[in-house]
This record gives C-alpha cells, sequence and structure tokens, in this order.
C-alpha cells in the first residue's frame, strides 16, 4: 500500500525537481477542495478567502462545473478550434458576448491565460487603429508574459531581471485617493488623476500615435485600489475624443467579484475591448478577448488564434459557470457578501489603528495595514505576519500592494455564513495579536 504524501516529503521533492523562481506564499500542499473549503495531504483544513487568486467565485468542485467537465472530456477532449471547431466554444462567445457591457454587437476570442488575453487585447487595439502606443497606469498588473510584464507596473518580483521590456508603452498615475499621487484630497481634487490624461497625451505620447488605453477597473496586485465615481467616465471620454481605444482588464475584477458580473459596470462605461479569465472557468485554464465587432474584426484571417485556445472540455467549465450564476442567483449572493465583510472590515478599522484604509467594491475587499495613520508608512512586515497567522489557525488570506501590505479577500461568492464568520473571527484574532 502507498504512503500517503506529507508535507515535509513533497516539500524535499520540490526542492529537488521545481526552481526556486516558482515560489508558493504558503508551506501546506492542498489535496481537495469543496465550496469554501479546502484540505492538505495532511487532512488539515482551511476556509479559502484567496479563491486561487480571484479564480474560485464559484467554489471549489462546484458539482455542476465537475459535471461538465466529465461530461466534455468523455466525448472529446482537444481538436484544436482552428482546426477543427466544436459547439461549446461557439456557445460561450455567444453567452459572453451577450454579458459583457455594452449596448452593440460583440464578438470574443479564446485563449489559455490572461496574460495571454492582455497580449491579443493589445495585439487587436494595434491593428485595428494602426498606432502602436500603449497607455498602462502605476501599480497596474496584466500578466508576466513579455508584453504584460510590460504592462505592469511593479519591478520586484515581476520584472526584475527579465529585461529588456517591449516598447512603445507609456505609464501615467492611478486614482490611489489613499495615498494621491497629486497630494490632493476627493471630492476637492475633481477627480484630476483622470483629467491628467490630457496633460499626458501631450508630455508622454501622442492622440495620434496612441492605440488604447488598459486599465483594471479596481486594481488587483496593485492593493484592490477602486477609483471615485466619476473616473472613468472622465477617462473613457477623453480616449473617444481622441480616437484612442479603451480596454478594460477584468480579468481579477470580473465574473461577479464586485457584485456586478464586471466592475466597469459600476462606472456605466462600455470598454471597447474588454479581458476576462480567472472565475471564467472554475480554475479550467481559459482566458477571452471579447469586444466590438468591428474592432475584432478588424484582424486579418487567422491573425489571432493559438493551439489550446478555447479548448472544449474549458469552453464547457465555463458555460457552467454561467448557468450558476443565472441558477444560483451569484450577483445577488455578492452583494449580500460585500456588505457583511465590508460592515466587519469597517469594525476593524475602528478597532485596529494599524489599518489605514478599507476599500473596493461588493465582496473585493481590502484593508491597507500602515504604522502610523498620521504618517501612513506601510506596515509590509505585518500584512506577511498576518497571513501566516491566519494560515496557522485555518484560513487562507493573500498580501498584496505596490508596498506590500494590503491584505486583499476573495472567497468563494457562495461561500456559508458559518465560514465567512470563523474566517473573520480568526483575521480578527489575528489582527489582535498585531496590536499588542
Amino acid at each position: 500500500m502507498e504512503n500517503k504524501p506529507t508535507i515535509k516529503a513533497l516539500s524535499e521533492l520540490r526542492a529537488k525537481v521545481m526552481p526556486p523562481g516558482l515560489a508558493s506564499g504558503t508551506s501546506c500542499y492542498v489535496a481537495s477542495g469543496k465550496g469554501a473549503l479546502l484540505y492538505d495531504v495532511e487532512g488539515r483544513e482551511y476556509i479559502d478567502f484567496a479563491g486561487g487568486i480571484a479564480v474560485m467565485n464559484v467554489g471549489h468542485s462546484h458539482p455542476k462545473v465537475v459535471a461538465a467537465i466529465k461530461d466534455q472530456a468523455e466525448k472529446l477532449t482537444h481538436t484544436c478550434f482552428m482546426v477543427l471547431p466544436y459547439e461549446p466554444a461557439v456557445k460561450l462567445a455567444e453567452k459572453l458576448c451577450a454579458i459583457a457591457p455594452g449596448d452593440f454587437p460583440k464578438t470574443a476570442i479564446f485563449v489559455n491565460s490572461g496574460a495571454e488575453a492582455v497580449e491579443n487585447a493589445v495585439k487587436i487595439a494595434r491593428y485595428s487603429t494602426k498606432k502602436t502606443g500603449i497607455i498602462a497606469f502605476e501599480n497596474a498588473f496584466h500578466g508576466r508574459t513579455q508584453l504584460a510584464m510590460s504592462l505592469t507596473s511593479k519591478v520586484k518580483p515581476y520584472k526584475f531581471g527579465f529585461g529588456p521590456y517591449a516598447p512603445e508603452i507609456y505609464r501615467m498615475p492611478f486614482a490611489y485617493c489613499y495615498r494621491c499621487p497629486f497630494n490632493l484630497e476627493y471630492p476637492g481634487c475633481d477627480v484630476a488623476c483622470a483629467d491628467h490624461l490630457n496633460y499626458f497625451l501631450i508630455t508622454h505620447t501622442a492622440p495620434e500615435t496612441t492605440a488604447a488605453v488598459i486599465v483594471e477597473p479596481v486594481q488587483g496586485e496593485g492593493g484592490f485600489l477602486t477609483p471615485p465615481p466619476e473616473y472613468f467616465s472622465k477617462l473613457a471620454k477623453i480616449c473617444k475624443d481622441n480616437d484612442i481605444l479603451f480596454i478594460a482588464d477584468e480579468i481579477q475584477s470580473g465574473m461577479g467579484r464586485t457584485a456586478k458580473m464586471f466592475a466597469i459596470e459600476h462606472w456605466n462605461v462600455d470598454p471597447d475591448l474588454m479581458t476576462v479569465a480567472k472565475s471564467f472557468a472554475a480554475g479550467m485554464p481559459l482566458a477571452s478577448v471579447v469586444g466590438k465587432k468591428e474592432v475584432m474584426a478588424s484582424v486579418h484571417e487567422w491573425g489571432v488564434g493559438g493551439t489550446y485556445g478555447g479548448n472544449p472540455v474549458c469552453c464547457s467549465a465555463a458555460l457552467a459557470v454561467m448557468e450558476i450564476f443565472e441558477e444560483e442567483n451569484l450577483l445577488q449572493k455578492a452583494e449580500e457578501l460585500g456588505q457583511k465583510v465590508r460592515k466587519r472590515f469597517d469594525t476593524f478599522k475602528e478597532q485596529f489603528e494599524i489599518i489605514g484604509d478599507v476599500r473596493g467594491l461588493g465582496p473585493m475587499l481590502a484593508i491597507e495595514l500602515v504604522k502610523d495613520r498620521e504618517t501612513k508608512e506601510p506596515a509590509d512586515e505585518a500584512a506577511k505576519a498576518l497571513v501566516q497567522a491566519c494560515l496557522k489557525k485555518g484560513l487562507v488570506i493573500l498580501a498584496c500592494g505596490t508596498l506590500g501590505n494590503v491584505i486583499r479577500i476573495l472567497m468563494p461568492l457562495n461561500i456559508g455564513d458559518a465560514e465567512l464568520d470563523k474566517g473573520l473571527a480568526i483575521m480578527e484574532e489575528g489582527l489582535t495579536e498585531l496590536s499588542k
């Protein structure tokens, strides 16, 4: 009888066969998951407030997703859509075009990862506009491939040592209200960070050579930075006035994460192109670029694609995800979840001086930790300590932020009340220990 694996044995084997560059934030090795719970190889239970970095919005091993994967795998696992197409990809494109923001005709392509979706969105924008410049933002994260990494803002660990970076990328400040790059305060600032794009198009690049602005509606790795209500309407208008495409990167903020299917809907802005991944297929590798039909159709035949893009098993999983959102009323559940967590986080801020800011939309929420509320000196070591303290108590949370001092939560949207309450209680215990 084969011995069950242990964390120690797996760690030792990993050190022999996998490089240190592929690091993990925790030391446990997961064996299974169900809903909002995870179990490691030694049987320990964890409440999951990380969701595979926003991938498990419908929960781990949802029965409907598992059934769809099994059913499709028994029929067909691969042909390459570019050689022999199949129904699940076409049906999924129909669904995605229907739910994507914008009352105009849309089309979609499928690829394997968020980074690949970003790269294709930029390719399509450049092809459609016949321009090359791309404006990205400080604190942004768009992936780890060469172009996506170049669009990403934070150097360590994502870009350090991996240059040279892709050219024709220009970076401007984002709406980080807690640490305003213009040293202003909302609402008296009149959202100057958005109006700055007009000046930026004079000092850094020009409308005649700028293809697109790419932006996360809520910045993920950057610390769940959430712009004020006027921000994106201003940005979108400047883009439209200058014939620049507006690309919304919804890879982390989409699929119900903010209690709307896509976060940009909070601002009533319709992007020209949008990238979707992560929770799109409940853990299966699938991503998409969806956007205005005339923009997507500008690319010549065979100009986009890939061997595995739109794999039938992955597409079937994504179709199941769409059904789960409808049948289980997940957007309403997400709204209620966000209200519960926001109320608790606001209470935490009253209790603990280490919390400088609470922000986010729906259940896509974060707390920023500081050593001093007046100076706002980042408490990055405290954020790391809180992650580890919670893990020891059976809760998985994630740190993020350009300064490494933000704790974000990404639990499944259908998490049970008991699991939610227990997880928040563990967070409170950890914050109490940090504050002693």
